[in-house]
């Protein structure tokens, strides 16, 4: 049965329309694991020696339990914002005879067989051997090595629920939150508290020194695995798929949106859907973290003689949602695309309401940036110059490059960075070189020809042409949109 999930989820990734694109992430993905697992590896066969060369006096096993706490907790911090949880289309297999059970079981098996869970071994693997070498007890070093195994699996079974429950995620959250404040107070000397690190160190050493504690993490393994489970069993049943869940919705009053007219419509579709869904929620919050990017240029040293590096941040700056929100267009409305496209509708206005929607953003976020003139006037300016590019060129750069993009969003499915290619194509890579070189091309050499003020006015003044010529920009974007219509409709309509 498991050889026979394989070949359906096979048979699904090959005959969906993003393949190649599929194909082409999974290239460099698979080098980038090449690269991290080859350093893991000789990160794991030169710990030992390095250890013993830094700490003479100190037995580097102690040392690597001591502080492989730290470790684990990076991972499960790691596995929250970057592992993608497995999924599969189980509707069609709940009304042919196939045990639940048999299902979840496979579903389970695949978040083990993760490159998140082979990483520690990559390390851990190499470092046992050498302790082997070195004369250290099989039998210990064996069932060490096992615990940490266990331990890792414990970390993927919690990543699960953590994704999947918010009680769990607050539970978890409040913990780890605990433990640093504790070692936090313990090294400030603010309280004798006790140090976390310190009695992690003694378990860990624990289990080597009494191998038949390895009985612990293989239970709690086991018991999340139960856990999770239950969690999967409760949930899989063909109603509840099926169903839609009733909630109370209140109607935001966004009727000061009527005065754009026809575009009003799609202006309102697209603030309550970010309202009420997790990935434009997501984008929306990491579109704020964007304004601050130029405290890190800004109050730098190393920075403070390089404009143009001053003027690569002032971009970001305003552009956190046009860049994030933008490049997804019109994945965003992949739900219900083909309903959209089938009304009586001008594409023109469709594309016109996403364009406002941007605009918007970057003066809101301009004016989010006031406190920067602490920084200087010159500073500031830069940044005004730079939320003209973006209105005037960059906004139109980012509606083109959305119309190569014809992979659906699950709008309630909260994204992972480089897991979760929902809405990714690489062509956006290419698109994305003039939204952040050309500014700074532009700004760069009047200044290095001329002078600051001629730099900064020659930015803000590209900007200007931008929204000038902003008919012509915006027709010449429709008929990309409606050339590739019926192609983005079918793939929309794919699982």
């Amino acid at each position: 049965m498991v050889k026979k999930f394989l070949s359906l989820q096979w048979k699904e990734f090959k005959r969906s329309s993003s393949f190649q694109k599929g194909i082409a992430i999974k290239i460099l993905l698979a080098f980038a694991a090449l690269y991290f697992g080859g350093a893991a590896i000789l990160l794991g066969s030169g710990l030992f020696f390095i250890l013993r060369k830094a700490f003479p006096a100190e037995d580097p096993l102690i040392l690597v339990n001591n502080f492989i706490i730290f470790w684990f907790l990076f991972d499960l911090v790691f596995r929250y914002f970057m592992q993608q949880m497995p999924v599969m289309n189980v509707k069609p297999l709940m009304i042919i005879p196939i045990k639940q059970k048999t299902i979840i079981h496979f579903l389970l098996g695949k978040t083990m067989v993760s490159f998140f869970n082979f990483l520690p071994l990559l390390i851990f693997i190499p470092f046992s051997i050498v302790l082997l070498v070195k004369g250290y007890p099989p039998l210990s070093v064996l069932l060490w090595f096992l615990s940490l195994v266990a331990i890792t699996l414990s970390l993927n079974f919690i990543n699960i629920l953590v994704n999947k429950s918010n009680t769990v995620f607050y539970i978890v959250l409040g913990f780890l939150a605990t433990l640093a404040g504790l070692e936090y107070l313990y090294i400030n000397e603010y309280f004798n508290t006790f140090q976390v690190s310190e009695i992690c160190g003694m378990l860990f050493n624990g289990l080597y020194n009494y191998p038949y504690l390895i009985i612990i993490p293989v239970a709690l393994a086991a018991f999340l695995y139960y856990l999770n489970f239950q969690y999967l069993n409760k949930r899989f049943y063909l109603d509840d798929v099926v169903s839609k869940k009733i909630k109370e919705v209140n109607a935001s009053d966004l009727s000061w949106m009527n005065r754009f007219g026809k575009l009003a419509t799609f202006l309102k579709n697209d603030v309550r859907m970010i309202a009420r869904n997790k990935r434009p929620k997501q984008v929306l919050f990491m579109s704020a973290f964007f304004v601050c990017y130029g405290l890190f240029f800004f109050t730098q040293s190393a920075y403070q003689d390089k404009p143009a590096v001053t003027a690569f941040a002032s971009i970001f700056i305003t552009a956190g949602f046009l860049f994030s929100f933008g490049q997804l267009v019109p994945s965003w409305d992949s739900e219900h695309y083909k309903m959209l496209m089938s009304q009586n509708i001008p594409y023109r206005k469709y594309l016109e309401s996403k364009w406002y929607l941007m605009v918007l953003a970057v003066l809101i976020s301009f004016i989010l940036s006031t406190p920067y003139i602490y920084f200087g006037w010159d500073k500031y300016a830069i940044i005004a110059a730079g939320a003209s590019f973006n209105i005037g060129i960059n906004s139109f750069v980012t509606l083109f490059g959305g119309a190569l993009n014809r992979v659906p969003i699950k709008l309630n499915e909260k994204a992972k960075a480089f897991s979760n290619t929902q809405g990714f194509n690489p062509t956006q890579l290419l698109i994305a070189l003039p939204k952040m070189l050309l500014p700074v091309l532009l700004f760069y050499i009047p200044y290095a020809i001329f002078s600051l003020e001629v730099g900064i006015i020659t930015l803000a003044a590209s900007g200007v042409v931008g929204l000038i010529f902003r008919n012509f920009f915006l027709s010449q974007i429709e008929k990309v949109y409606q050339k590739g219509k019926y192609k983005t409709i079918e793939a929309f309509g794919e699982n």
